[in-house]
């Protein structure tokens, strides 16, 4: 299959990689040409811009973009892709953005004849190089039905949440959830290590008693508790504070438009703001943990 692929950063690179690795031709685009360049190599044709993606003959176009902005102008500018795109190329937006930006570009793409799925993942970089991420759906059924098998090539579970927006919706919820049970464990380590109990052996309690969540037994934030994980290389790598900070974000507008309250969700955004603006809006998301710790270790 001959696919158009827009934005080669940390996610969609890996993301484009499975899929020439799964054996699709690649037409990709960037506005860093280091990210292109890297692609050409891996066996994809560059392309200048986003509308010459739609201008090619592809038959499905990803994009895998920073925020609404950015999926608003690719999609909707005058040089974008809705103005270039032949009629019933499979449009497949994996950004996460809020909900309502997400409905609004499907109307329009919709409108013109393109059938569109917002998809945005869950899993990070490594599952996005290991070609392992969650694929969250929003969209028609015979759309999702469609567009599941290139998804396959580049995740491992494919969800389809409903209709346009859901996928969204899923990713903020999911990622909201996230957000507060990190300060969570974060809260409970420090407790426990304060009081005097060993940080491994409080966390093999949590990690076999009601407390367990992914946050505690997979990616625990504390240092010295396990390996392969930011906490064991100062935080680096990872999800960004930002880009929790960002999430925590797009939960609370949704929440806002939606007249639902998120009181948890909202101090958590509190708390990641008040750490970013101390600096640390690089560091893996589980350094929020410094925020409690005595003597911080990032």
């Amino acid at each position: 299959m001959h696919i158009g692929f827009l934005g080669l950063g940390n996610m969609g690179a890996p993301m484009a990689r499975n899929l020439l690795k799964a054996g699709h031709r690649l037409s990709v685009f960037d506005p860093v040409p280091a990210a292109v360049a890297a692609l050409v190599e891996a066996g994809a044709h560059a392309v200048d811009s986003a509308g010459a993606v739609a201008t090619a003959d592809v038959e499905v176009i990803v994009t895998m973009l920073p925020a609404a902005a950015q999926v608003k102008a690719v999609y909707l500018g005058d040089d974008g892709l809705l103005a270039h795109a032949r009629p019933r190329v499979l449009l497949i937006d994996c950004s996460t953005i809020d909900p309502h930006s997400a409905r609004e570009v499907a109307a329009a793409a919709e409108a013109q004849g393109n059938p569109m799925l917002d998809a945005p993942v869950s899993g990070g970089t490594g599952g996005a190089a290991a070609g392992t991420l969650t694929f969250m759906v929003g969209g028609s059924d015979a759309d999702f039905a469609r567009a599941r098998p290139l998804l396959a090539a580049m995740g491992k579970n494919i969800v389809h949440c409903g209709g346009h927006g859901n996928g969204q919706a899923a990713k903020v919820a999911n990622n909201l959830l996230l957000g507060i049970s990190m300060i969570g464990v974060a809260e409970a380590m420090n407790l426990g290590v304060a009081l005097g109990v060993d940080p491994q052996v409080l966390a093999g309690v949590i990690n076999t008693s009601s407390g367990r969540c992914w946050s505690s037994d997979t990616y625990n934030p504390f240092p010295g508790v396990m390996d392969n994980v930011p906490a064991a290389r100062g935080y680096s790598g990872g999800f960004g504070c930002d880009l929790m900070l960002k999430d925590l974000g797009l939960a609370s507008e949704a929440a806002r438009q939606a007249r639902q309250p998120v009181i948890l969700g909202a101090l958590a955004q509190q708390l990641y703001q008040t750490f970013s603006a101390q600096g640390h809006g690089g560091l893996d998301f589980s350094a929020i943990i410094n925020l409690y710790r005595k003597e911080p270790q990032a």
